[in-house]
């Protein structure tokens, strides 16, 4: 199997999945606009939500899990079966005891962390008995979080990407009226949704690890080599991975500030979770498909292919993101009035959210590609460019955030900590695609701008067509949501049909490509890998 047809299977069975998560947390976000729309406790819930969640990011799912992969991959090339799963296990124990720390750490001090990660115009009190409740999550996710990559190195994408489908689950079975009548709260009954859905992520992970070999056999080790290693590999990977997630505490201190509208946290994380739709779409498949790849050809100092592999990568996630970026911008209150005005989620949510989405969506692109570069200076070892280049653009976002608030408030409104981001972002990319490109040489730079150029150009032609659409079906007039699910279907149908028509009639290589993995004709000449 070639490294394109690898990563395209692999993504395509994580995208699947992926996008049934993703539909089913649309229907948990529904939820949770439904009983809380954009009110004080929405904000608070949010608020409560991102703290233990910063910590997952930093602790599993971020440093810890990108860390691990090229170790362990290493020790499947080089160790015995016995090694490679001692391993395992000592960093297993490791892992749920530095996860315990945190977690007790997190729920006794929730007063201090919460003040310190919001303004003025939040539910403090509600954001710390939430933050409370949902803070053991931290414990169950970071073990998760560790199983998914054990099971990633085996090229096992199926049921790690398929975990979330559980906490959406569970969320949604804990918003249901019977559940929050009894525990009184429907915030709270969300926040348990969470913490069950932690469990479960891990519960279900655990015989797919037994099949391969884990034991579980008890053992916390600081000095094992390969866990200094991590460790070695994830200090470093802390700082980067941790300043992309302040720059995320710092948007929240900003949506909080006295001079934003309440509802302006929930607005922010459901245009947030619109993009991860897209994102999750494929975007996120490719990026989790390919880091594993990487970092063997990284092992093996085959460059070359690594270069190929990241380009190849750039080019796919280019041709989904940079229409699907265009799309959200323009038919941005659209999408939010039928996917979540219900309930408590009025009018004016929508318009609020919409604003966040428009600027959200303008970063959309930089962000995918970021989310593929950056496990490509992992997979080499090199993570201080990634540090440097997010300390900058920590910088770069607060004062974004600064000048947004205090000299454009009046333009962009709720919008700025969103534009502020992405702007950050676009910043990120360059730097590093300009970086990796001088230190490993040519990156097929000139193909990736000639696939750029044709799919923004199948991209604006299509943007216009979804602007005439959405004004001349006039959505806003019709007030039955069959009819606005009707004109929805038919605009972001119509579009879609239109850009692949035009990438086919351009000629773009990305659909060819696509086209000729599922019709198992050969496209281009990939490199030979074998499974380890």
């Amino acid at each position: 199997m070639t490294d394109k047809k690898h990563i395209l299977k692999s993504a395509s069975i994580i995208s699947l999945i992926t996008v049934v998560s993703r539909i089913l947390g649309y229907v948990r976000d529904q939820r949770i606009t439904l009983l809380l729309g954009t009110s004080f406790a929405a904000d608070a819930y949010v608020l409560a939500y991102r703290i233990p969640n910063l910590f997952r990011r930093l602790v599993a799912e971020g440093s810890m899990t990108a860390s691990f992969i090229p170790v362990f991959t290493r020790y499947m090339r080089e160790k015995s079966k016995q090694e490679v799963w001692d391993f395992a296990n000592r960093l297993f124990w490791t892992l749920a005891l530095v996860a315990a720390v945190i977690t007790v750490l997190g729920m006794v001090f929730s007063p201090a962390v919460v003040h310190l990660f919001s303004g003025a115009n939040v539910a403090r009190g509600q954001a710390v008995d939430l933050n409370r409740i949902i803070f053991p999550y931290l414990f169950f996710i970071s073990l998760a979080a560790l199983a998914m990559g054990i099971l990633n190195c085996f090229h096992v994408f199926g049921l790690p990407a398929a975990t979330p489908v559980l906490l959406n689950v569970a969320t949604i079975l804990c918003s249901v009226g019977v559940v929050w009548h009894y525990i009184g709260d429907p915030a709270k009954s969300l926040a348990i949704g969470v913490l069950v859905g932690g469990v479960l992520q891990f519960l279900v992970q655990v015989p797919a690890l037994v099949r391969r070999g884990m034991k579980f056999t008890f053992g916390i080790s600081f000095a094992h080599p390969a866990i200094r290693d991590v460790a070695r590999l994830m200090i470093p990977r802390l700082f980067g991975i941790g300043i992309g997630q302040i720059n995320l505490l710092i948007d929240t201190k900003f949506a909080t500030a006295s001079r934003m509208p309440s509802g302006s946290l929930a607005a922010l994380y459901i245009a947030d979770r619109v993009m991860e739709l897209v994102l999750g779409g494929y975007a996120i498949a490719v990026a989790t498909a390919i880091l594993p790849m990487m970092s063997h050809q990284a092992a093996a100092k085959d460059y070359e292919s690594l270069k190929k592999t990241l380009s190849f990568s750039v080019r796919i996630v280019a041709f989904i993101t940079i229409p699907a970026a265009l799309g959200l911008m323009i038919l941005r209150e659209p999408i939010i009035r039928v996917l979540f005005q219900y309930g408590q989620f009025h009018a004016e949510s929508t318009r609020l959210t919409a604003r966040a989405l428009l600027y959200y969506a303008i970063g959309l692109p930089a962000l995918a590609t970021v989310k593929l570069i950056v496990p490509a200076f992992y997979s080499t070892h090199d993570t201080k460019t990634p540090v440097i280049v997010a300390s900058i653009s920590l910088f770069i976002n607060i004062v974004l955030n600064i000048v947004f608030l205090q000299f454009f408030f009046n333009r962009v409104q709720n919008g700025g900590p969103a534009l502020a981001t992405a702007l950050a972002t676009f910043f990120d990319f360059f730097a590093l695609f300009i970086i990796f490109r001088l230190r490993y040489g040519p990156l097929g730079t000139m193909d990736i701008l000639r696939s750029f150029s044709k799919v923004s150009l199948c991209a604006a032609i299509m943007g216009v067509a979804c602007w005439f659409g959405n004004r001349y079906t006039a959505f806003t007039v019709h007030s039955r949501f069959f009819v606005q699910l009707l004109v929805f279907t038919g605009l972001i149908a119509g579009a879609t049909v239109l850009y692949l028509g035009l990438a086919w009639l351009f000629r773009c290589h990305e659909i060819e490509e696509v086209y000729g993995i599922t019709t198992r004709r050969t496209v281009g000449a990939g490199n030979g890998y074998v499974e380890p």
